[in-house]
């Protein structure tokens, strides 16, 4: 076999690989024998056709089998005889000619490998240097906290006599519309609990701007015209004119911030010791945030302090991934009909290709991010034990609320790729910690 390799770039090979004519011949009596065992020819017991035979009927075929075998077979041995390792492992877009027996095959693979990265200013003697975040919990905090806790068990009363809606006020609305000044079938609700300044609709209206300063017992109409295609002909071409009627105002109740608040709360005997928890926690929470708020100024430095070529391959990976991500999105929030939309090719490749231009720098970013990370922990001899895989999925049940059994379910049907992504996340994970203990923070 003959491997040519032209450098295309820093980080970019082309290979052109030539197979040789035997090593050709062999695959094609493999395929023919293939074939010859599955085909039924008339006339012929089977797996006796002549080849000749099965060449007139079956030799396209046969010779696109062929190059299916040939090339990820002959491409393996290629990068190994060459001495390149891939930045992925699939077998790049190919270019080669047709297949003929009793000659030579070649094909030309253009294949991306790792970029040289040269580390710096991650570590003594150059560490990244850090501004001190001195947020601290501050007892407003806490009290904003509590007025939460104690709103949750607010209950709703009566507004005193008179009282006007304004943005945050509740209101009792009855409901109805009409066409024609008939009532409207189905367009009738009762004692419906609204809050101003929720954003919410009310039988698909936003009666926010009406509703403001009226009191109980006012009247708003709020009219809907219908175009004449509208799918429900009692609505064609109509204008529903919909009478909101201010049935009653309510108002918050707040209870009392007392010792028997603190015990409905939870396991706590006073307001004092409710205090204290809340406190635990959120200066827990600041701490947490604080440290990912240095680790972001670290991946920021990281980015802007080392320079090399980023694989396109990975960026192109990263943007599928982006734009999967995106679409599993969109259809959550707004559901069946923007999966039909997208369903639309036209629609499709339109989205698609906002998407890459819009994602495009930040998948360029995360792959840079993720190759700095790479090479620290190769550098430092970082690894993923068995015990940091048990720690992360036990992370996980914990984040989204499901057993571990469950979590390690999950992985595992995603076969050695999922695994590799876990082990991948765990290790950069590793390495942001090694530069973030190694970094200063500057008081």
């Amino acid at each position: 076999m003959k491997v040519e390799v032209t450098e295309l770039g820093p980080i970019k090979r082309s290979l052109k690989i030539e197979v040789p004519q035997e090593d050709v011949n062999k695959q094609f009596a493999e395929v023919y024998a293939d074939l010859n065992r599955q085909v039924r020819v008339p006339g012929f017991r089977p797996g006796k056709a002549p080849q000749a035979l099965l060449e007139q009927r079956y030799g396209k075929d046969v010779g696109e089998d062929v190059v299916r075998r040939i090339i990820p077979t002959y491409y393996e041995k290629a990068i190994r005889q060459a001495g390149i390792v891939p930045i992925v492992v699939e077998v790049p877009p190919i270019e080669r000619v047709k297949i003929k027996k009793d000659a030579p095959f070649s094909f030309t693979a253009t294949v991306e490998i790792k970029p040289k990265i040269e580390l710096r200013d991650y570590k003594a003697p150059n560490p990244i240097s850090l501004k001190i975040d001195t947020r601290t919990v501050a007892d407003d905090q806490i009290d904003k906290a509590l007025t939460v806790l104690r709103e949750r068990q607010a209950q709703l009363e009566a507004a005193p006599a008179g009282t006007a809606l304004a943005d945050g006020s509740y209101a009792v609305l009855d409901v109805e519309g009409f066409v024609d000044l008939a009532p409207l079938e189905g367009a009738k609700k009762e004692g419906h609990m609204h809050k101003l300044g929720a954003k919410l609709s009310v039988m698909g209206l936003e009666v926010d701007e009406q509703l403001m300063g009226k009191k109980e017992g006012q009247v708003v109409e709020i009219s809907q015209p219908y175009p004449a295609t509208h799918p429900d002909q009692k609505l064609a071409g109509k204008t529903v004119v919909f009478r909101i009627k201010v049935a009653a105002v309510k108002q918050k109740k707040l209870v009392p911030l007392d010792d028997e608040f603190a015990k409905d709360c939870g396991p706590y005997q006073s307001v004092a010791e409710l205090k204290e928890k809340l406190r635990e926690e959120m200066e827990k929470a600041l701490k947490k945030d604080i440290e990912e708020t240095y680790k972001d100024t670290i991946l920021k430095r990281l980015v802007e302090t080392h320079h090399f070529d980023i694989p396109e391959t990975l960026v192109d990976r990263e943007l599928q991934a982006m734009i999967r991500h995106r679409v599993e999105q969109e259809i959550r929030m707004k559901g069946k009909s923007r999966a039909d939309e997208l369903e639309d090719p036209a629609v499709r490749q339109e989205a698609f290709k906002k998407w890459r231009e819009d994602f495009l720098p930040e998948a360029q970013r995360r792959v840079k991010v993720g190759m700095i990370l790479e090479a620290i922990a190769e550098k430092e001899g970082l690894t993923v034990e068995q015990e940091d895989l048990d720690a992360e999925v036990q992370h996980m049940a914990s984040e989204l609320r499901i057993s571990v059994e469950e979590i390690a379910r999950i992985v595992k049907s995603g076969g050695e790729e999922a695994m590799d992504e876990l082990r991948g996340r765990i290790l950069a994970d590793k390495s942001l910690d090694f530069v973030y203990r190694h970094a200063m923070i500057q008081k």
